[in-house]
């Protein structure tokens, strides 16, 4: 019986990206999901502090009301990565974990303030929409790249990335002795 040839054998490239990619890309995926949930928080708490009846609270200091937003959608963007999105990677323990996130959302707000600076103050585009265009689309997207690579790099490592004598005991960050290993 021959053979027959049937040509070179099409890959399934879906099915391969899904094995390199597939925990990257539910990884994403969820950041995604909790970062609409932050974004609806920032968002409706920033302008609820500018705009709420007219001239809200903080209507004359656009900077203070998106630190105000940015710090409570953080707290809420925590819990919801560490307790869904990277719930299956390395737990390193809550006070390092909650610093380092606040850290690096402190960069990334950093990012929209610059964003906001310079659209408000050197553009003088002081309207509701420059302002929301200026720190809700072009800083929160830039800061939000930041924040998905810094996230998986620093706050939620793979087990496998932690340096030194740093081992996981009970889901948390310990330092094991050499005598230990």
């Amino acid at each position: 019986m021959q053979a027959i040839d049937e040509g070179p054998r099409r890959t399934d490239w879906v099915g391969t990206i899904r094995l390199r990619f597939g925990t990257l890309i539910a990884e994403a995926a969820k950041f995604g999901m909790v970062g609409l949930i932050a974004l609806v928080v920032d968002v409706g708490l920033f302008n609820a502090l500018r705009f709420a009846g007219g001239e809200g609270l903080l209507y004359d200091k656009p900077l203070t009301a998106k630190v105000i937003s940015v710090v409570v959608a953080t707290t809420v963007s925590y819990l919801l990565n560490r307790n869904w999105t990277f719930s299956h990677r390395a737990r390193t323990g809550v006070a390092r974990e909650y610093g380092l996130f606040f850290v690096i959302n402190g960069i990334a707000m950093g990012i929209a303030l610059v964003a906001l600076w310079i659209s408000h103050y050197a553009l003088g585009l002081d309207n509701p929409v420059a302002d929301n265009i200026a720190a809700n689309v072009v800083g929160l997207a830039l800061g939000t790249l930041f924040r998905f690579w810094a996230y998986r790099t620093y706050v939620f490592p793979e087990q496998e990335e932690l340096a030194g004598d740093d081992r996981i005991v009970d889901g948390e960050l310990s330092q094991v002795s050499k005598s230990q290993s």
